[in-house]
């Protein structure tokens, strides 16, 4: 499984990671809805579990996936400060190109 964090995100996702009550725990995508062809996503501080692969980064990050998860292999995080600032996740992989 993959997992791409660009830039602007790792620097937010660091930030948070660092906090000492976060300490231990990893970055979790998860999907929060799925219908038809595509997937909404969310994002989640937790330890990995039965059933979890821990995907390494280029960003010095791991991301937690669950296996047997189409969704989630090649998922994309982004942040965007404009036209709102926040989190991006989608899956170009399969055809996820953004929220619509």
């Amino acid at each position: 499984m993959k997992c791409k964090i660009t830039r602007n995100a790792a620097k937010v996702l660091k930030l948070e990671l660092d906090k000492p009550e976060n300490s231990g725990k990893i970055l979790r995508v998860i999907v929060t809805h799925a219908h038809g062809d595509h997937a909404h996503y969310g994002l989640d501080l937790d330890t990995p579990k039965e059933g979890d692969t821990v995907v390494s980064t280029d960003k010095d990050i791991d991301v937690i996936l669950e296996e047997g998860q189409p969704f989630l292999d090649g998922v994309k995080i982004d942040y965007l400060y404009f036209p709102e600032e926040g989190f991006v996740i989608t899956n170009p992989s399969m055809g996820n190109h953004g929220d619509h």
